[in-house]
């Protein structure tokens, strides 16, 4: 009943927060034994799984797909305190002694002002897809001077071309406020091609002119906490 609450509360709840921690391991932890490695992993396993049962976390490895970071965990809660103590007790296990923070986005859920039709998966129980790319959006300031109607005219046409791409999950969430960046985007797709195609698209749009900073983008494959400690080398 405890984890159900939870899942509703993130649901509805009008203050859901977002926090997309990416990680480093210190390459003295590929001289440790197997047997140490193993049985750090099965330690993180626990701690995610007890973890999901007060807050959403999702498991990514960057691996080889991204310098400085080889993975990253994707966390829902309605407290950004929940973020903090979950942290804490990573860096208590025994990998936590061997990691080190690389990149880390803080944002929020609201509704857009330019389209209420679109729920973004982390507000479901859908299962996460294969491929998650992150990365923080910041527009210029003249966007926020422009009339509310000029700015929707706009956005529906970037609305427009991302219905033409139903396989593709957005996940938007604001950041302003609370980090360094305007939006934190992280979209979910089980094909990396059609990821970019819909980038392509999106870059032709009128939209993009505004755009001051969309980088660093970072390619995150979801697997299991266990299997991606064991793949750290």
């Amino acid at each position: 009943m405890e984890v159900q609450r939870k899942k509703d509360q993130i649901k509805t709840d009008k203050s859901t927060f977002l926090n997309y921690s990416f990680f480093r391991i210190d390459p003295k932890w590929r001289w440790m034994n197997e047997v140490a490695k193993e049985e750090a992993a099965k330690e993180f396993a626990t701690l995610v799984s007890v973890a999901n049962t007060k807050l959403r976390v999702h498991t990514y490895t960057t691996l080889g797909l991204h310098s400085g970071t080889d993975f990253m965990l994707w966390m829902v809660s309605d407290s950004v305190e929940m973020f903090q103590t979950f942290t804490s007790k990573i860096y208590s296990t025994i990998i936590g002694k061997y990691i080190e923070p690389a990149f880390l986005y803080l944002s929020s859920f609201k509704r857009s002002v330019y389209s209420d039709k679109v729920t973004p998966s982390f507000m479901t129980d859908s299962k996460p897809l294969k491929y998650l790319i992150v990365y923080p959006f910041v527009k210029s300031r003249e966007w926020y001077l422009l009339p509310f109607e000029e700015r929707k005219k706009m956005m529906d046409e970037h609305i427009t071309i991302g219905r033409k791409f139903p396989e593709i999950r957005l996940n938007t969430s604001y950041s302003y406020g609370i980090d360094d960046n305007d939006f934190t985007l992280a979209f979910e797709t089980n094909d990396l091609s059609k990821f970019q195609d819909l980038i392509l698209q999106l870059r032709e749009t009128k939209v993009s002119l505004y755009v001051v900073k969309d980088t660093p983008m970072i390619v995150c494959l979801q697997k299991d906490i266990q299997n991606i400690i064991m793949g750290l080398g």
